[in-house]
Parts: structure tokens; C-alpha cells; sequence
């Protein structure tokens, strides 16, 4: 899993992201999250990757949790 910066215009994918919500109710904004998630989970097509990135994205929720 890649965890270092892996694309050159990092600003325009999140200003084009933010973009792409723009309009849309939040039922409309969670559903274009997970076509999304589930558009890019299919290019990187490799199951050990995916679970390692779902898990590190869940870590900092688990460890907030943890807290209390």
C-alpha cells in the first residue's frame, strides 16, 4: 500500500472532488463516495491492497474509539 503522495496535481483531484458534490444532497454525496470507492478499489484490482487501505483508513477512528 502506498502511503507517500502518488499523483502530481494533488489540488485539482480535490477541488475537482469537491466539484463532483456540488448540488447534491447527501443522500446524492454518500452515494457518489461509495461509486467512487468502489470505481477505484476496481483499478487497483489487488485484494491485499485494498484490505490494507480499508484498514488504514478505519485505524484512526478505531484508535479515537479506544479513547473513550
Amino acid at each position: 500500500m502506498k502511503t507517500t503522495l502518488n499523483f502530481t496535481d494533488h489540488d485539482a483531484f480535490y477541488e475537482r472532488l469537491i466539484a463532483a458534490h456540488q448540488g447534491l444532497t447527501d443522500a446524492q454525496s454518500a452515494a457518489l463516495n461509495a461509486r467512487l470507492v468502489l470505481l477505484l478499489a476496481n483499478q487497483v484490482g489487488d485484494d491485499a491492497i485494498l484490505a490494507a487501505c480499508i484498514d488504514a483508513a478505519r485505524r484512526p477512528f478505531d484508535a479515537a474509539g479506544a479513547r473513550g
